[in-house]
This record gives structure tokens, sequence and C-alpha cells, in this order.
């Protein structure tokens, strides 16, 4: 017996040594997990707080445009993208925002709106389709490097027939014939027989006497 609590008391001895060597470790240890829990704790509730509210918003937005209420809309818009800006909300409430601005002519807040989207969004779909409206607006104002810049950026497979038909486009009204030849063509390669844009890009080609050989 006497020899247990000796040895039972060499192991309560050595535990302490170990506690005062390595106690302070250990709390700082937990002190740390329970923080880190906390915080991820804290910023589920925030963010789910966050998407709830973003999503009250759009739905405001979202009824205001079939009212016809633009000015609704944007303010709308607009709050999103200052306190939501990392939902998907705010980046959708941005497109929108920037065809209304399209509509009303304000063409320079319409391409802020786009390019914000553009670096902003984390949905490929979505920054293609940014990419390919400021493009357009691109164009349409005769900036055709800051065009061909959106359209020569990575993009998913899925709108590369847009993205090469714009090109085509752009190089056009540049006069490069050879140039806008090879992107509709390239286009063209893409669509099947049934895409609405299918027909559209085979005019364009004809008008340049047919498909870059």
């Amino acid at each position: 017996m006497a020899a247990f609590d000796l040895e039972e008391q060499e192991q309560l001895d050595a535990l302490k040594a170990w506690w005062k060597r390595w106690g302070n470790y250990v709390i700082y240890g937990l002190s740390a997990v329970l923080i880190a829990v906390a915080g991820w704790q804290y910023w589920k509730n925030h963010t789910a707080k966050q998407s709830g509210e973003a999503a009250a918003h759009f739905e405001s937005m979202s009824i205001a445009l079939e009212a016809g209420d633009m000015k609704t809309a944007r303010e709308q818009g607009a709050l999103l993208v200052d306190k939501y800006g990392r939902t998907p909300y705010a980046t959708r409430a941005a497109m929108l925002v920037a065809s209304i601005n399209v509509q009303g002519k304000d063409i320079k807040s319409a391409r802020a709106q786009l390019q914000w989207v553009v670096e902003s969004t984390k949905e490929a779909a979505l920054r293609d389709v940014a990419r390919l409206r400021l493009a357009g607006i691109l164009l349409d104002e005769k900036d055709y490097e800051g065009a061909l810049k959106q359209l020569n950026a990575a993009h998913t497979d899925a709108y590369a027939a847009r993205f090469d038909d714009i090109k085509g486009d752009v190089y056009l009204a540049q006069g490069k014939t050879a140039e806008a030849r090879a992107a509709y063509s390239a286009a063209y390669a893409r669509l099947k027989d049934d895409n609405p844009l299918h027909g559209v890009v085979e005019m364009k080609l004809d008008s340049l006497g047919g498909p870059a050989k």
C-alpha cells in the first residue's frame, strides 16, 4: 500500500511539474480555441442576418421595378451594393441598376456598376454577362481597346460564342475585316443550329463574304 502511495505521489509530482512548465500554454491554447469557436458562431449568425436583410431589400427592389418605380429601385440597389456587397444579391442588384441607367442614358454609372460586378462577383457566369454588357457599352462609345480588353479576358465556354460575336463587332467597327470574319467564324463554329444567335452570326459572315478558311 505504501509503495502504491509513493508511486501515486510520484505521478502527482510529475503532473505538477508538467503543469508548471506547460500549463500556461494549455490555457492559451484552450482560450484560442474558444475564441475561434465564438468568432465562427458570430460570423455564421452575422452572415445569416446579412443575407436575410439583403434578400428583403432585393425583394423591395424587384417590386419597385415591376411597378416602374425606378427611383426606389436605384435606391435599393445602391443600398445593397453599399451595405451588403458581399452577398449575391448585391451583384445582381448592380446588374439591374446598370440596365436601368443604360435606359436612362446614364452610361457612366452603368459602366461603373458593371465593372464592380466584374471585380466583385464570385460567380463566373455572372462575371461573363457583366463583361459582355460592359464590352457592348464600350463598343457604343467607340472605346474599342477597352471593349477588347473585356472580351479577351478569361471566360467560361458557355459564353464563348457570344464573346467571339461581340469581338467581331468591335473589329468590324475598327475596319479590321479579316479579324472580324475570323471572330464571327469562331462564334459560328461554337453555335448549334437551334441557337437564336446562329442565324445572326451567319448573316454577319455572309455580309463579309463567308466563313474564314
